[in-house]
């Protein structure tokens, strides 16, 4: 299997670590022009243009959670998800959380930090995204179970989910509270030897990501903006972030068109 990701990813971090619990054998590669808004070829494994796309055969799929879903299904040794039908759907809700609401908050504060975005209001959006934060990390820590874990009685599926979040929280400023469950929850996680190569990744990865203002300015990188993006800038009074981007083109959007090439 071929897995096109970028380590920084949190939804392509989930997936590396799925692969690693189950030990199947894949390679990684980053996509050609990741990031530009130029196909080079990509969109025939993902037409969305961004990662994870997971090559397997002749087949490629893309969307983390429906990989996910197809690892779990074609290999079910070991389970990530639960026997139990209610807390599989309980898994799905917290992965559902965290890829929607949670990723908004850290591609927010990636915002700031990689891309030099908001400069004028960073104080202010990064006091939303704190204030945010702490709310999604105190709704995670209610989730744990009294095994201590996310997904039941053991680590699985919502687990996987979840820790790429809160370590970019990590990465960002907004670790959990010392002492608290989420703290230990993600001490516990992180022992497991395939969240902490996956993770390890994500964190070398970051100093590399110092030259990226420079190519958002010179027009040669777009960020993509998608629904729950543009709801957390417009909500933390960031929606000129959003126009100025537009009017240096350097932002982009899904182009359905090439769904059908």
């Amino acid at each position: 299997m071929i897995l096109y990701d970028h380590p920084l990813s949190p939804y392509a971090q989930k997936v590396r670590i799925m692969l690693r619990e189950k030990s199947l054998p894949f390679s990684i590669e980053v996509p050609d022009g990741l990031g530009s808004g130029e196909d080079t070829g990509y969109s025939a494994h993902n037409p969305r243009m961004e990662v994870p796309a997971l090559v397997v055969g002749d087949t490629t799929l893309f969307d983390s959670t429906v990989i996910l879903e197809y690892l779990e299904d074609a290999h079910p040794t070991p389970a990530l998800r639960p026997a139990d039908p209610l807390e599989r759907a309980r898994c799905r809700l917290i992965e559902e959380i965290c890829d929607t609401h949670y990723e908004a908050i850290n591609w927010g504060l990636g915002e700031i930090r990689f891309f030099g975005r908001g400069a004028a209001k960073a104080d202010a959006l990064r006091a939303v995204a704190g204030e945010e934060t702490r709310a999604m990390q105190s709704w995670l820590e209610a989730q744990i179970g009294a095994g201590g874990w996310l997904s039941g009685d053991s680590f699985g599926w919502a687990d996987l989910a979840a820790v790429p979040y809160v370590t970019m929280s990590q990465i960002f400023g907004f670790p959990p509270a010392e002492g608290s469950t989420l703290n230990a929850w993600l001490e516990r996680v992180i022992q497991r030897p395939a969240v902490a190569e996956t993770i390890g990744e994500a964190a070398a990865s970051v100093a590399g990501m110092a030259h990226y203002s420079g190519l958002l300015e010179a027009g040669d990188f777009k960020r993509q903006f998608r629904d729950h993006r543009l709801e957390w800038l417009i909500r933390a009074g960031g929606i000129d972030v959003l126009t100025e981007g537009l009017e240096r083109q350097n932002v982009r959007f899904t182009d359905l068109s090439r769904f059908g090439r």
